[in-house]
């Protein structure tokens, strides 16, 4: 994986000098908390309902098991012993008292970690496939852009103070596990028929109040030409994106209101004064870059096809997480495996120190020092010897992390909600934890097969309910907590936005109405083969809606 160079080390280490006297003089009551606010917004500080937040950037997603020994340090050290991961690849300490934040962000610099940009009106944390480098079905691996990317990116001059906050995601497989279309900027790493590596360009995509799916503006795009075009981009964003209205600053309202065509070209004559300039990616630069994603050595290990299917054999509930929890390596003798972060009533994405610390030992013992945290909020051992599944397994089960549900109905994505933040309007994480535990059969969580629930607290959807295939949204109504939900939404190479299917359903009854739309699906599809989504593309809305409303569906 990547590491600091000179000038990465002299320009973290100045920015937590920096911070660290704005701190003080906050403290001390020298600038007030007006004055702060931008200050802290620029190191990823949070002021939420209880206490500061500090959120940690994870750079395409990428660990290693010292830097999460150090998250863990963190945990344990300067908050309640435990972190949230979040669905930008990030982790969130909900705890730190301010006083110590520079002294988090000075430990986190010694292992080469930061929190510039993961908030304000910026390009936040690139964003990756999470089995990149690893799956048997990319082009090659993303991460080297996605670098080259945060590289450009980091307090770039030009872009620091955009219209609004501004998210790039990188994939290299013809399955989305990105979500770059729900992204202000998509990018996925393709060949082109002479073999030359590229992309195909996606804007205006993202979620929130107005949910957009991104346009593809551009089939390929030549690897030289990744930063000057991407910079266009910024360019005529900068310049038309609105800023008297932070509701319609984002990108997606741009190419709304202006229209793709229109906006491609503007964007392609900008382009036309950068392509052939300083920005063209010079093909030693990106070899160089390349170089620190280069792949494990990963020795032959064929005895381990033998040993999984005994093991398989012997142990049903190991045979469950192999099949839900690892998927196949490029490697034939290997696996990557989700470890999930969703255990049945618990909260979807929090970590304890000591659970970090256990992934940690187990990524150097059997991982090849790699771990991944995904856009889902779990995390990935990506280098696992088919032949090491049975002691792994063993040794997640000691800690709490061997739930077999990566991808079923208690995989739940869930933002902190009104239980912590100041923006929501209803709390997320007892939902979650209801479903979770309504659902937590392992048999019937097999049986009902894939279907990804997601939960956002308010509108601003970082719960990313809008793509789920079940999709509740907490919203205020006279006071009082209301959910609504949404169905047929995805976020992969197909995606889509859920449709409201009625009125809000109070916080006691959204279990039970989850229960009915799994209820209709089972006994609506066309065999165990049809996916729940597949199942609701097929039919529509209306079966829901009749289970959920009865007579008064039509007008719900």
């Amino acid at each position: 994986m990547y590491r600091y160079d000179e000038f990465d080390r002299d320009f973290v280490s100045a920015r937590v000098a920096q911070f660290r006297d704005q701190v003080e003089r906050r403290l001390s009551g020298d600038i007030s908390e007006d004055a702060f606010k931008p200050l802290r917004l620029m190191n990823g500080v949070y002021l939420q309902l209880h206490a500061y937040m500090l959120r940690v950037a994870i750079p395409y997603g990428t660990l290693s098991s010292k830097q999460m020994r150090m998250l863990a340090h963190i945990a344990r050290k300067y908050d309640r012993g435990y972190g949230h991961f979040t669905t930008r690849q990030n982790i969130q300490y909900n705890w730190p008292k301010l006083g110590d934040i520079p002294d988090i962000l000075e430990d986190l610099a010694g292992v080469e970690m930061h929190a510039i940009q993961t908030s304000g009106n910026c390009i936040r944390n690139v964003t990756a496939d999470h089995f990149a480098g690893a799956a048997a079905d990319e082009v090659a691996d993303p991460r080297p852009y996605a670098e080259i990317l945060r590289q450009w990116s980091s307090l770039h001059p030009e872009f620091s103070f955009l219209p609004r906050k501004f998210k790039i995601a990188v994939t290299a497989a013809e399955n989305d596990r990105a979500a770059i279309q729900v992204h202000d900027i998509g990018l996925q790493l393709k060949k082109n028929d002479e073999g030359q590596i590229g992309f195909a360009v996606w804007i205006g995509g993202g979620q929130g109040r107005t949910p957009m799916i991104a346009k593809k503006i551009k089939d390929f795009l030549p690897e030289a030409d990744l930063l000057s075009y991407v910079t266009a981009i910024m360019r005529v964003y900068n310049l038309h994106g609105r800023r008297d209205n932070k509701y319609k600053a984002r990108i997606k309202i741009l190419v709304h209101e202006t229209g793709t065509e229109e906006l491609a070209a503007q964007i392609e004559a900008e382009w036309a004064h950068l392509r052939d300039g300083e920005l063209r990616l010079p093909d030693a630069d990106v070899a160089r870059i390349t170089d620190y994603f280069a792949a494990p050595d990963l020795p032959a290990r064929a005895e381990g096809w033998a040993e999984l299917a005994a093991w398989k054999k012997a142990d049903s509930g190991f045979a469950s997480w192999v099949t839900q929890n690892v998927r196949p390596h490029r490697h034939p003798d290997y696996g990557m495996v989700t470890i999930s972060l969703k255990p049945i009533g618990g909260i979807p994405g929090d970590a304890s120190d000591a659970q970090m610390d256990a992934v940690a030992d187990l990524a150097e013992q059997y991982s090849a020092d790699e771990i991944r945290v995904t856009h889902e909020q779990n995390l990935v051992l990506p280098h696992v010897a088919l032949a090491d599944l049975e002691p792994l397994y063993r040794a997640l089960q000691a800690e709490g992390l061997a739930t077999a549900n990566s991808g079923l109905v208690t995989d739940i994505i869930a933002c902190p909600g009104l239980d912590y933040c100041a923006l929501a309007n209803a709390r997320s994480i007892p939902v979650a934890q209801e479903i979770s535990e309504r659902f937590g059969d392992q048999a019937r969580q097999e049986e009902i097969g894939d279907l990804k629930i997601k939960i956002s607290g308010c509108i601003n959807a970082c719960g990313h309910h809008h793509v789920g295939h079940i999709g509740i949204l907490g919203v205020e109504k006279k006071g009082a907590e209301l959910y609504q939900i949404t169905l047929g939404g995805s976020a992969d190479e197909n995606t889509s936005i859920g449709e409201i299917v009625g009125r809000g359903f109070e916080p006691e009854k959204v279990t039970d109405a989850i229960e009915t739309i799994v209820s209709t699906y089972l006994s609506g599809r066309s065999g165990t083969d049809e996916a729940f989504i597949d199942y609701y593309r097929r039919v529509g809305a209306a079966p829901f809606k009749e289970a959920l409303y009865g007579d008064k569906a039509e007008a719900a």
